[in-house]
């Protein structure tokens, strides 16, 4: 197959603004590297990690909320979700769907026409349990805002399936995200889930997952977008942030919070939680200080876990769940990737219901 020598490519300069995502349309295609694969993009999810990181959200100098606007100060010893410098120019974007067009030394040559969806963390072949040696693809290594990219075979997983490509580029990060909470958590059918900011890429995902646990939904959200909500499976759907949280549940006995919003409401969520109940948290958008009286914490018996880098049989049983249509896509727009700034603010806004992505 005959491959072009340079692409078209999205390409991020440095932290700072949205300016610095510079659409290029001669970028160097990459090549792929011993065990790795070279993708041809069909389209690439938008997620929180591509705001954060170009922002320089993750250091510890930032306290306020996700805006997708840089910061003036930042430390440069912490600006990226692993608490490490990544290095400039980067290619972000890490829900890829597309397909396999050529193999790096040592990949079965096989795989070559594999539909693929991406794994986004990059684990140490020698030590992959090991969370402290895991990257982040789009973040410590080029990603798919672009019409070719490379990755370990190991972070291409086929998938069999009639969705589209923009559909199957909207599971890698939020269901991803999503499953990782909900297994921390250890979600059930004994459980009653309240899922914040429920219309968001992760919160839909949260909704949709919960319930093929088995679980009992409540979900957070504004009201124009509670027939969405309701769609993807929620038992009921509130205020996105009711003035009495407690008054209006009602009878509803609260057993997990899932939640990426954080922000001045959190210790309302935590005071409707059940006693042993259980905080799952892999995100902070409305703000990530909060205040926490730990007698809630200690005298209700609650456990909290935070959940970033997922246990990696998560992605082997999404593909399942994917290809049998147990769980289904929620795309909210579709844009060219040279209209990345234009996708990203969407992202921002959220306006939309569900996932965002790009096609080059």
């Amino acid at each position: 197959m005959d491959l072009p020598t340079t692409m078209p490519a999205m390409v991020t300069m440095g932290h700072g603004d949205m300016d610095q995502m510079v659409f290029q349309q001669d970028w160097p295609r990459p090549e792929p590297g011993p065990g790795d694969v070279l993708v041809k993009v069909g389209a690439c999810g938008l997620n929180n990690t591509d705001v954060n990181t170009r922002s320089g959200w993750y250091s510890k100098t930032v306290t306020d909320a996700t805006t997708g606007s840089g910061f003036e100060e930042i430390g440069e010893t912490d600006p990226a979700w692993g608490g490490t410098p990544i290095s400039f120019p980067r290619i972000q974007g890490a829900d890829v769907c597309g397909h396999i067009v050529a193999v790096g030394q040592g990949v079965d040559e096989a795989r070559i026409g594999e539909r693929i969806i991406t794994d986004n963390w990059l684990r140490d072949p020698t030590d992959p349990t090991n969370k402290n040696k895991t990257g982040y693809y789009g973040s410590e290594r080029d990603g798919g805002f672009a019409a070719y990219t490379t990755m370990p075979s190991a972070n291409a997983l086929a998938i069999v399936s009639d969705f589209s490509d923009a559909e199957l580029a909207t599971f890698s990060c939020s269901y991803s995200t999503a499953e990782g909470m909900l297994t921390r958590a250890q979600v059930n059918e004994r459980d009653t889930v309240l899922v914040p900011g429920a219309s968001g890429g992760v919160g839909g995902a949260l909704v949709q997952l919960s319930k093929h646990r088995g679980a009992r939904v409540i979900a957070l959200a504004s009201e124009a977008k509670h027939p969405d909500v309701i769609a993807l499976g929620a038992d009921s759907v509130l205020a996105r942030a009711p003035e009495n949280l407690r008054a209006a549940l009602g009878a509803e006995k609260i057993s997990v919070i899932a939640d990426v919003v954080g922000g001045p409401y959190w210790s309302q969520l935590l005071d409707v939680l059940e006693r042993g109940g259980r905080y799952t948290c892999s995100g902070a958008i409305a703000g990530p200080m909060v205040e926490l009286d730990l007698r809630t914490l200690y005298l209700r018996d609650l456990t909290f876990t935070g959940s970033t880098v997922i246990d990696r049989e998560v992605m082997t049983r999404l593909v399942t769940l994917i290809e049998t249509k147990a769980i289904k896509p929620a795309l909210a727009a579709t844009y060219d990737l040279r209209d990345l700034h234009a996708a990203q603010q969407a992202f921002i806004d959220k306006k939309h219901t569900g996932n965002i992505v790009v096609v080059p």
